[in-house]
């Protein structure tokens, strides 16, 4: 190693340094997050401007600095089936009484995952307008994704036709699959925690013993599971500053104008979904100028927070004072919402990645491909927790089932806090006009005929639990 090299490390250790004082004086993930970009962006030019991509000096910097870059992709992937098991098993025993509940949680569901496949068309239309490839992003990148390339691409569900893709969402061996053995054990995980859920909701109500430790321990498994989520997001400064560190050194300006235009054609995607949800809630008789200054406070705490669970509370009240739908629907549009069909983070941004990652994978964005790709994002969209990452967690979830590589997460992970604000505000918007829609669906009289699983005080315990997480 030249002296050089080591010089490079001792400031990018400096760099490292720098972002755990900030840590320290509980400076805001996000804002440690864009610090993070910033730096890394600019010790990658330093990189490329002093040495040029490709010196045995920048490779050799490079070599180390991707211990953190690696290490935190692998983390991401390290997640990904405990959270999608326990919220899933979690997000079904929200409902006690299931049977009573069944046609509210029917619509609200059926509701939730078509505006989340509308969403993902929307994303889909936008990453094509702006011709958007990941493999411009950087050529450490398409490097990075070669060893993963081969075994992504054996049994790859663009490679199977629709009633394939369909038996293979069953699992034949739930621990093979959570071990992640096959291209569908993620969609797989999900069915399984959806029929163990319903399975310990029936015992729960056969036996109230039963019940009671089986919600203690999912509860508790819950926490562990979300707090280790907060530790790897924790990390994210970091990771960031090392991605970024190779994205640049290793560029040209035109990787930066992508992750721009990725930016752009994000918002726009927002914008429109935000018009969709207009035109459904005008389609119900309701005046939408009138809607959304009723919901205006509520989509701005969203795009406070970043989290959709810690708007739950808001979600709620906003439904029943301002919008007049029934407390049974209320609550379940609100809790299924924050969990459920997602048509920012679970609709949009996934199938945005699918169609930039698709490209280098060698992959036709045809009918068919389309169309797997938004069954996909339907059925992945259950269970994504409604806390800060939630769009990470979804596009971990939908890139892996597509056989595609999770590194371009990695990547633009680092632009997160640009445009997450505005998909949890989306996100929250959907579930409210989920709720609306329900109410004109099923009539007045549902109030009559059920009662609501949780009352308001209770989600917002629930709330503030999103909210510790996010």
């Amino acid at each position: 190693m030249s002296i050089i090299t080591i010089v490079n490390l001792v400031l990018f250790t400096a760099l490292v340094s720098m972002l755990f004082q900030l840590n320290k004086r509980d400076m805001g993930l996000s804002r440690r997050t864009l610090i993070g970009l910033v730096a890394g962006s600019l010790f990658g030019l330093y990189l490329q401007l002093v040495f040029g991509y490709g010196s045995e000096v920048a490779q050799d910097t490079l070599e180390w600095t991707n211990i953190i870059a690696n290490s935190y992709v692998n983390l991401l992937r390290m997640i990904i089936m405990p959270l999608i098991l326990i919220t899933m098993i979690a997000a079904v025993l929200k409902v006690e009484e299931i049977k009573s509940l069944g046609k509210i949680g029917g619509s609200v569901v059926a509701i939730l995952i078509a505006t989340t496949t509308i969403a993902a068309l929307i994303g889909i239309f936008m990453a094509l307008v702006f011709d958007l490839n990941a493999g411009d992003l950087a050529t450490g990148a398409r490097e990075m994704a070669r060893a993963e390339v081969l075994e992504a691409r054996q049994g790859s569900v663009s490679d199977f036709s629709v009633p394939e893709l369909l038996v293979s969402f069953v699992s034949t061996n739930i621990f093979s699959d959570l071990s992640g053995a096959r291209s569908t054990s993620i969609i797989a995980v999900v069915i399984f925690g959806l029929l163990f859920g319903i399975s310990a909701l029936l015992v729960s109500e056969e036996n109230k013993e039963h019940g009671e430790r089986i919600y203690s321990f999912v509860d508790t498994t819950q926490a562990v599971v979300m707090k280790l989520v907060r530790l790897v997001m924790n990390l994210t400064p970091y990771g960031v500053l090392a991605l970024m560190t190779r994205v640049i050194s290793t560029s040209d300006g035109d990787a930066i104008v992508t992750l721009i235009s990725f930016v752009i054609a994000s918002y726009i995607a927002i914008a429109i979904m935000f018009v969709v949800h207009g035109l459904l809630i005008g389609m119900v008789g309701l005046n939408i100028r009138d809607y959304f200054r009723k919901v205006w406070p509520v989509l701005t705490f969203a795009f406070a927070t970043r989290s959709s669970a810690a708007t739950i509370p808001l979600t709620i009240r906003a439904q029943i004072e301002e919008l007049n739908i029934p407390p049974p629907i209320a609550n379940i549009s609100a809790s299924f919402g924050a969990t459920i069909g997602q048509n920012g983070c679970a609709g949009i941004y996934p199938a945005m990645l699918a169609i930039m990652v698709a490209p280098t994978m060698g992959v036709d964005i045809n009918f068919s491909f389309i169309a797997s790709l938004l069954l996909i994002v339907a059925i992945g969209s259950f269970g994504i927790a409604g806390v800060g990452a939630g769009a990470t967690n979804a596009a971990l979830v939908v890139l892996p089932a597509m056989g595609f590589p999770v590194t371009v997460v990695a990547l633009l992970i680092s632009i997160e806090p640009l445009i997450d604000m505005a998909r949890t505000a989306l996100n929250v918007n959907g579930a409210i006009t989920t709720g609306v829609l329900t109410r004109r669906l099923l009539g007045d009289d549902v109030q009559a005929n059920v009662t609501a699983p949780q009352n308001a005080s209770e989600m917002g315990h629930a709330g503030q639990a999103g909210q510790n997480a996010s």
